[in-house]
């Protein structure tokens, strides 16, 4: 998610939805919910520490950003987004499904994806501090990106 005029074009920047709220990405935003089940049943999930630069800097949330277009699917963008701010290697991820935060006329789309095994894992962009492999159980006590801990609840329930 780059802040200014956009290296993407038309879909950075800022937008408000029906409600007043200002949002990055003029087509809606998506992230990528990565996660791994282990041999014990544990489950694991890819978070990025954010930039303090950033819009909500210095918490931990989803690797994503701004749509390219409104034709770029959700999941296209949050593969493409997770690719630019995080090093991992992403062959044989399988998408499992969606779940959208929309607020009228503009949605932040979680797109849930599984990895087989925990990838090694790191910083692809000045915009990520930190790039982790976090128990599913222990997220919640992270300091969290606003709409990802409004989010994370239902989210952990379709992990499940």
């Amino acid at each position: 998610m780059r802040h200014g005029t956009g290296r993407h074009g038309a879909g950075d920047g800022w937008t408000r939805c029906s409600r007043g709220h200002r949002h990055w990405g003029r087509h809606g935003a998506a992230g990528l919910l990565l996660h791994v089940v282990d041999d014990a049943g544990d489950t694991w999930v890819l978070l990025q520490h954010r930039a303090w630069w950033s819009h909500h800097g210095g918490t931990w949330g989803l690797p994503g950003g701004a749509r390219l277009s409104a034709t770029e699917s959700p999941e296209q963008a949050a593969l493409r987004e997770t690719s630019e701010e995080i090093r991992v290697d992403l062959g044989g991820v399988a998408l499992g499904g969606t779940h959208a935060d929309d607020h009228g006329g503009w949605a932040y789309t979680t797109v849930l994806a599984r990895l087989g095994e925990c990838r090694s894992v790191a910083p692809a962009a000045d915009e990520t501090l930190d790039a982790q492999w976090v128990p599913a159980i222990n997220v919640d006590t992270l300091p969290l990106h606003p709409g990802f801990a409004a989010a994370w609840p239902s989210l952990q329930d379709r992990l499940r």
